[in-house]
C-alpha cells in the first residue's frame, strides 16, 4: 500500500471488465409498434439453478422461460469437442408457458381499485418435476404450482366408422337423431340394434374396446393457496426464507410472515405504524431474508436506513438488531434530500456476507459485520443532480430502480434511463463501469469512461469507491436522455455472467 492507502473490505478476487453481447429477445417491438401497458414487464426472477426465468406484468401474467442450451447437447466433453460445441456456452432460454396469475378486483369497504399488476415474483424449491412460486400483486399474494400433464386420448375407436356393420349401416355421429334416456330413440328404424339386426357368422371383426393413450404433454398451473387480507397498504416485496418453509411479505408499515402450507395466518414481526398517523416519517421500502441464515432478514426504509432483524430476539422484531446508514454531508440538505435517499431496493449477495441497496442517485455495497457505512458507493444519476426540479415535477423521481449482484459477488447492476443499465465491478482495485442499452447492439452507447480517484472516510478502515459519476453518451445536463424509457426491471443469473432486463414489454438478455 502506498501512501497510507487503506484496503477496501469487499469480494475477493480480480477481475477484468466483461466484454456484454446480446444473447435473446422475447416481445421485440417492431418500429413505431404501440406499447400496450398491460403488456409492460414488471417483474423479473431466475431460479436459484438458474434454469428456469419468470417475468411478471402488468397485466397480472406470469410468463415462464425454460433454460435450453444445457440439456440440447448432453454427453462428455470428448463428445461435445467432437460436434465442435464449445464447453463456454452462454445461458439461452426458450418460452415454456404462462398463465394468469392475478386479475383486477374492487375493495367495496374501502371504494379501492386493486391492480392486477404483479408486483414480485419468487421461486420455491421444485418438487417432482413440479415448478412452485410465488407472486404478488398490491394485496394479494398467490402460491402456484406449474406441472405437466398427460392429455389422454382415445386413440382406437371401438368400431372402424369406414366399414359397416351386419345388416344395418353405421349412423353417423353429426346424426341429428335425437335420442332418449337409456339410448332409447324417438325413430326404431334409427336405432342400432333393432330387431332385424343379426350378427354375421364369427362376429364383428371391427368391434373393440376403445384404448386410451396419453402421447401429449400439457403444462398446467394450478394455484395452491391464496394469502390474502394481511395488508392495509400496497406490497412491495415478498422474501423466501432458507427453511423453505416460510416467506415474508412487505407493505409501507408492515411486514408479515407466513408459512407456505397456512394461507389463512400470518404473524407481523415489524410494524412501524405510530399511533397518531401524523407523526410518520418513514416508511419500508423493500424487505429480504438472508440467503442462509433462516432468522435474519433485512429491509430498507424511505430515509435511506438498512436494518437487519434478529428473529430469535423477540416476536416483534421493533427493535432492530444492526442499522445501516449513511451520515449526512454537513451543509448538504436540500428539499430533495430525503426523496432521493430512499432505498427502492436492497438485495443480499449469494453468501449473505454483502448487502447491495439502491436509492435514486446510487447503489451502495454495505458489509454487514460493519455498520459504520457502505464500503462502496457507485454513481449511478449524478449527473441528474441538476434536473432533480424537472424530475420532481413529472413524478421520475420517484421511480423505483431495482438492484442485483453477480453470482460470484465481484459485480453489481442497475438499471437507468433511455432503457439503460449499468455493471460496475466491485472487487478490490476493480475500476470496471459499464454503461450498456437493452438492445440488439448493448454496446453502442459505451465510450471509454474516466474513473474517478477513490476517497475514504477519516479514519475509516475501508475506502468508499466512488465510480462512474460520468455517463457516457450525455452531456452535463443529462439532455439526450429520454426519462419515459426507464430500465427498473432486471435479474443476474445465478452462476454465470449472464443478465435479464425488462425494456417495456421487451425482455432483453446478454451474456458476457
Amino acid at each position: 500500500m502506498n501512501g497510507g492507502d487503506e484496503v477496501i473490505a469487499a469480494p475477493a478476487g480480480p477481475s477484468n471488465p466483461l466484454d456484454w453481447k446480446f444473447s435473446q429477445v422475447f416481445g421485440e417491438r417492431t418500429a413505431g409498434e404501440e406499447v400496450q401497458e398491460v403488456d409492460i414487464i414488471s417483474a423479473i426472477e431466475f431460479y436459484k439453478s438458474g434454469d428456469y426465468l419468470a417475468t411478471g406484468d402488468r397485466g397480472g401474467r406470469v410468463v415462464l422461460f425454460e433454460r435450453t442450451d444445457t440439456k440440447d447437447h448432453g454427453g462428455s466433453r470428448r463428445d461435445l469437442e467432437r460436434m465442435e460445441y464449445s464447453i463456454s456456452r452462454h445461458p439461452e432460454f426458450r418460452y415454456k408457458t404462462e398463465f394468469q396469475s392475478h386479475e383486477p378486483e374492487f375493495d367495496y369497504l374501502k371504494s379501492l381499485e386493486i391492480e392486477e399488476k404483479i408486483n414480485k415474483i419468487r421461486w420455491c424449491q421444485k418438487a417432482n418435476d413440479a415448478l412452485f412460486l410465488l407472486s404478488t400483486n398490491d394485496k394479494t399474494i398467490k402460491f402456484w404450482k406449474v406441472q405437466e400433464k398427460k392429455v389422454k386420448k382415445i386413440s382406437e375407436m371401438n368400431v372402424d366408422p369406414t366399414k359397416g356393420v351386419g345388416n344395418g349401416s353405421i349412423a353417423s355421429s353429426s346424426s341429428s337423431t335425437i335420442h332418449l334416456a337409456n339410448g332409447g330413440s324417438p325413430e326404431r328404424s334409427h336405432n342400432y340394434l333393432s330387431n332385424d339386426f343379426s350378427f354375421p357368422p364369427g362376429g364383428i371383426p371391427s368391434l373393440r374396446l376403445p384404448t386410451v393413450s396419453s402421447h401429449e404433454t400439457s403444462l398446467v398451473a394450478r394455484c395452491r393457496r391464496v394469502y390474502a387480507h394481511a395488508h392495509d397498504y400496497h406490497i412491495n416485496s415478498i422474501s423466501n426464507n432458507s427453511d423453505g418453509e416460510t416467506f415474508i411479505s412487505a407493505d409501507d408499515l408492515r411486514i408479515n410472515l407466513w408459512n407456505l402450507e397456512i394461507s389463512n395466518q400470518s404473524f407481523n414481526i415489524v410494524d412501524v405504524k405510530p399511533a397518531n398517523m401524523e407523526d410518520l416519517t418513514e416508511v419500508i421500502t423493500s424487505a429480504e431474508f438472508h440467503p442462509t441464515h433462516c432468522n435474519t432478514l433485512a429491509y430498507s426504509s424511505s430515509k435511506g436506513s438498512i436494518r437487519l432483524v434478529d428473529l430469535r430476539q423477540s416476536a416483534l422484531c421493533d427493535s432492530h438488531a444492526k442499522l445501516f446508514e449513511e451520515q449526512e454531508a454537513p451543509g448538504s440538505r436540500s428539499f430533495f434530500t430525503e426523496i432521493i435517499a430512499s432505498i427502492s431496493d436492497i438485495k443480499f449477495g449469494g453468501d449473505g456476507r454483502y448487502i447491495l441497496s439502491r436509492d435514486y442517485m446510487t447503489l451502495k455495497l454495505w458489509d454487514i459485520n460493519m455498520d459504520s457505512g457502505p464500503v462502496a458507493t457507485f454513481q449511478v444519476h449524478e449527473y441528474l443532480r441538476p434536473k432533480l426540479c424537472d424530475l420532481y415535477e413529472n413524478d421520475s423521481i420517484f421511480d423505483k430502480f431495482e438492484c442485483c449482484l453477480s453470482g460470484d459477488g465481484l459485480r453489481v447492476a442497475t438499471g437507468s434511463y433511455s432503457n439503460l443499465f449499468r455493471v460496475f465491478g466491485c472487487a478490490p482495485g476493480s475500476t470496471e463501469a459499464t454503461t450498456l442499452e437493452a438492445s440488439k447492439n448493448p454496446m453502442r452507447r459505451q465510450v471509454p469512461t474516466p474513473s474517478r480517484p477513490s476517497r475514504s472516510l477519516g479514519n475509516s478502515i475501508t475506502r468508499v469507491v466512488r465510480r462512474g459519476a460520468e455517463t457516457p453518451g450525455v452531456d452535463a445536463n443529462g439532455n439526450s436522455f429520454d426519462f419515459t424509457t426507464k430500465l427498473l426491471h432486471l435479474a443476474w443469473h445465478p452462476t454465470e455472467n449472464a443478465i435479464a432486463c425488462a425494456a417495456a414489454n421487451s425482455l432483453y438478455m446478454y451474456y458476457a
